[in-house]
């Protein structure tokens, strides 16, 4: 299983450590990562794989949002479902 990840607001040094960290200690596997920085707005989309989460995905998605909020960012985490729904309608 896959989740999206997508974090967005101002530009600051160590937003993609700081989600990398949070991956990594809940055992999501990041497989691909895209970032731009557009004048002082930060946008990334990262791929991971959430087979092996050590917490439920809601709680996984809800404390990202969270830990984003804390640093002024929009943080989300859509698992794949999400996606695949939105093809078959």
């Amino acid at each position: 299983m896959k989740a999206v990840i997508t974090v967005t607001g101002k530009d600051a040094v160590g937003i993609i450590a700081g989600v990398s960290t949070f991956c990594a200690e809940h055992s999501a596997n990041i497989t691909e990562i895209t970032q731009s920085v557009l004048s002082e707005y930060f946008a990334m989309i990262m791929i991971a794989e959430i087979d092996k989460l050590t917490i439920p995905f809601a709680d996984f998605a809800d404390k990202l949002a969270t830990m984003g909020k804390a640093k002024g960012l929009d943080m989300r985490a859509m698992h794949e479902d999400i996606f695949n729904t939105m093809h078959h309608i």
